[in-house]
């Protein structure tokens, strides 16, 4: 009986599985949670969300919008749960992590080709395996690894930001609203004005300079910036970035404040919002003082502080097939984070390609690649034909993707992105329909 080995839990370990299980593979996914637990994990449950609930734009004319949509029409497990867990964001797709990630566990535990085994995997398999262990790989899967690549892992540091009880939030201060007008009144938005947003900057400037940890020299990806690491670049840096205040117009003034603070629902019954822009490094009673110097939010009660920790991953375009594979030994396909992508669906994608290509294999048939103008192609490109020497984790994005004849001539950059996307789509259902890649 052909039987494929899934090494990890997360997002692009359920996928992998999935894909491969809906193929007719028997499946045995390792999960080390509960026996052995991470810094920043606090369930059992399968792909538990650690960082922010959103999986970002829902628009085609994003990278984000256009890959969860490449996801959906390929029967995507983990869309199907978000789906499901859908919380009204605006223009953004967040989710209820919980509900989320009780919906994976659920629909991966009843799997009939699916078997879970909760403990930790320390060594490579000799069998066709999928190693999708994440961003916090356990030291001694990382030393399995570097023996069969060489060499040192590259890493970066990821934050997260906090999560605020909804009781606590003073509404005779803060106001409903959605940047742009985007989708429904689903943020909470604390405004500031000159004199306020001045003080909170002193204040958090001075808190990162109390609070000097050894992470001057760390390498910190650009998309999960710790809002202190941000400001430090500029007072007006924050109110060009995560607390812009255009077209939050404040109801009380009629007027849009000097800076806003938006807050995104956690859960679908919002009694939790999450900081948005607030990924930070410091300590747990800086962030009581300094951000409870925001209007409305002078008696926040913190379900979930801030914090950081090490992300790990390989030099891909040194180690990585186009299919997945590692170099060193082709039975043995990466996905998630490890391969080099930041980003919920960008693992996710990552663990898609690996299951269908480590399925495949076991069925005896060869690779297939996603066609390079698709999302999924695009991210397969940066992770196995950046330049090595500056390979960085990168989400996805229309940077990443060609800009070829189809799209040449159009000015107009919302259009261009239209069809774009346009390509894009026909070109990845074909690949999944045509290529005998549905499940």
């Amino acid at each position: 009986m052909k039987e494929l080995i899934v090494i990890g839990g997360g997002l692009a370990g359920c996928e992998a599985a999935w894909q491969a299980a809906e193929r007719g593979i028997n499946v045995v996914l390792y999960e080390m949670r509960p026996e052995r637990t991470t810094e920043a994990h606090k369930t059992a449950c399968l792909a538990e969300l650690v960082c922010s609930n959103s999986l970002r734009s829902k628009e085609l004319v994003t990278g984000p919008g256009l890959l969860k949509k490449e996801l959906e029409i390929a029967g995507s497990l983990i869309m199907k749960a978000a789906r499901v867990s859908e919380v009204s964001a605006g223009s953004a797709f967040a989710v209820d992590r919980n509900i989320f990630a009780e919906y994976i566990t659920g629909e991966i535990e009843k799997h009939s080709n699916i078997r879970v085994v909760r403990e930790e995997v320390t060594g490579l398999p000799d069998s066709i395996a999928i190693i999708a262990t994440g961003p916090l790989t356990s030291i001694a899967m990382t030393g399995a690894i570097q023996s069969v690549i060489g060499g040192e892992y590259l890493y970066f540091y990821d934050a997260i930001a906090p999560i605020i009880d909804a009781e606590s939030i003073d509404y005779s201060k803060a106001y409903l609203a959605s940047r742009y007008g985007k989708g429904g009144d689903d943020y909470v938005n604390c405004p500031m004005d000159k004199e306020e947003y001045t003080a909170f900057y002193d204040a958090l400037r001075e808190a990162d300079t109390v609070h000097k940890r050894d992470f001057e020299d760390i390498k910190v990806f650009e998309g999960c910036m710790p809002v202190e690491v941000m400001a430090e670049r500029g007072k007006d840096t924050l109110r060009f970035g995560p607390l812009k205040p255009v077209g939050l117009r404040d109801p009380k003034t009629g007027k849009n404040p000097y800076a806003v603070v938006q807050l995104r629902p956690e859960n679908k019954e919002k009694t939790s919002y999450n900081m948005v822009g607030f990924q930070t490094r410091l300590r747990w009673p800086e962030q009581r003082k300094v951000f409870r110097m925001i209007p409305g939010l002078e008696r926040a009660e913190f379900l979930r502080y801030g914090s950081i920790h090490r992300n790990t991953f390989i030099n891909a375009p040194v180690h990585l097939n186009k299919d997945l594979s590692l170099k060193g030994r082709d039975t043995l396909y990466l996905a998630g984070q490890i391969t080099g992508v930041e980003g919920y669906v960008e693992s996710t994608a990552m663990g898609l390609l690996a299951g269908i290509n480590a399925a495949r294999r076991l069925l005896g048939k060869g690779a297939l690649y996603p066609p390079e103008a698709s999302a999924h192609g695009s991210l397969v490109k940066h992770v196995t034909g950046s330049d090595a020497k500056h390979f960085q984790p990168s989400n996805i994005n229309f940077g990443l993707m060609p800009a070829g004849g189809q799209i040449s001539g159009i000015r107009d950059k919302r259009a261009r992105r239209e069809r774009a996307a346009e390509v894009a789509l026909k070109q990845w259902t074909e690949y999944i329909y045509n290529n005998n890649t549905a499940p």
